[in-house]
Parts: structure tokens; C-alpha cells; sequence
């Protein structure tokens, strides 16, 4: 594609439409004093709403240089402990997180114009509950996880497709087969970010900043 057709296909492109996007008001000042309570609710109201795939989140990381990287992940959980997904420790992200263990997560759901954004330092849960995770995910999961070597070197598709038909038999006959490179990490935050989009683009954003007494101060911000 030419770099002219490139910029008239995306001048043609518009954001939130009306027909596909309903721009809901949102009232810091009846925010809980938490994010995990806004997050859980304008979660279950992206599910609603019909967002596709709502629980994939962009993940960023910083390698020992302090080069940036990003990826989307699959959100596993969040609680009190903070907000999980799972990875190899020996994929490009493990070693990242090895390096540098903090990070940052991205939501974007745009049938509702919202994004929530959070930054934190990342813990890697025990093998055994991180082994736990994994077998509570789908076949396909497992199967997944027990398929060569994430993020190393492929010399042909013909390779992967013999090692994810072996490991997708591994798989269906031993459902509890160990993946020992599995990892659930959390993201515990220190900052959170609430963005609410608006018609006339006067975009509500409520910033969460963790205090030393595990409380929260609330702050809002400029779009």
C-alpha cells in the first residue's frame, strides 16, 4: 500500500461512532476510593456492552537497557494481590520482568470509550500456584504452554506444527502435565487511571496514586 493511500484511508477513519460506541457519564466524585472496586464494575459493564475480548490487556515492560516493550496478554485475575496473567520466565517477557520487575497494563474498550491504565511492581507467584492457573485454563492453554520455546528462534512453521500436535496429545491424555516454565505474575499497582470518553472530547481522567497507609488519593487530571 503507498504511504498516500495509507494516510486517506486513515483520514477517512473516525473514533466512537454513535452507531457502535455509547459514551456513558462518569462522576469521579461517586468513585470508590479504591480502583479495584471501579475496575470490577466498568469491567462487568464492558462484558455487557458487548466488548470484544475484554480481558486482553497491553502489557509493557522494560528490558535490562531500559529499551521498551509491549504485547497483549490475557488478564487472569484481579484482587488484593493485584492484577495476573501468565507467561514462560524464559519468554522475552520473563526475562524483562527478571530484569526490571515492573510494569505496566493498558485496557481499551472502546464500545464504552474507556481506558484504564496501571503501573506497578510485578511478583512472580509460587511454581505451585502458578501451575494451578494453568490447569484451570482450557485445553488449548495447557497445549499452549507445552509447545516449544516462547519467543526463542523457529527454524520453520513445519517445526511448530509438530510441536503443538505433540503437545496438544500430551495435553487431552494428561491434563495435569507440568509446564515448570509457567508463571503467573501480578501487577500490584502504585498508580491507576480512570479515562472516560466524551462527545465534545472533554474526557473525564481520575488518577488513583497509592499512599505509604495503603490508602489511596484520588487526583483528577487534564485529557
Amino acid at each position: 500500500m503507498a504511504a498516500t493511500d495509507l494516510h486517506t484511508l486513515l483520514k477517512s477513519l473516525r473514533v466512537w461512532s454513535p452507531g457502535t460506541t455509547e459514551l456513558r457519564p462518569f462522576d469521579p466524585a461517586s468513585a470508590p476510593d479504591a480502583p479495584l472496586p471501579l475496575f470490577t464494575a466498568w469491567f462487568a459493564e464492558a462484558v455487557a456492552a458487548g466488548q470484544p475480548e475484554p480481558h486482553t490487556v497491553s502489557l509493557a515492560t522494560t528490558d535490562e537497557e531500559g529499551r521498551a516493550d509491549v504485547r497483549i496478554v490475557m488478564l487472569h485475575g484481579a484482587d488484593t494481590d493485584g492484577w495476573s496473567f501468565g507467561s514462560h520466565v524464559t519468554s522475552r517477557k520473563g526475562h524483562q520482568l527478571n530484569a526490571r520487575p515492573y510494569a505496566a497494563l493498558a485496557f481499551y474498550w472502546p464500545v464504552l470509550g474507556r481506558q484504564i491504565r496501571l503501573r506497578g511492581p510485578v511478583t512472580a507467584a509460587p511454581s505451585e500456584e502458578s501451575q494451578a492457573d494453568l490447569h484451570a485454563r482450557s485445553t488449548g492453554a495447557l497445549a499452549a504452554a507445552l509447545t516449544g520455546l516462547q519467543s526463542g528462534p523457529l527454524s520453520s512453521l513445519e517445526e511448530l506444527r509438530e510441536a503443538s500436535d505433540a503437545a496438544w496429545e500430551r495435553a487431552r491424555t494428561d491434563p495435569a502435565a507440568l509446564s515448570p516454565t509457567w508463571t503467573l505474575y501480578r501487577l500490584r499497582p502504585d498508580e491507576a487511571e480512570f479515562f472516560q470518553g466524551d462527545p465534545e472530547r472533554r474526557h473525564v481522567r481520575l488518577r488513583y496514586t497509592g499512599q505509604a497507609d495503603g490508602t489511596w488519593q484520588r487526583q483528577l487530571l487534564w485529557p
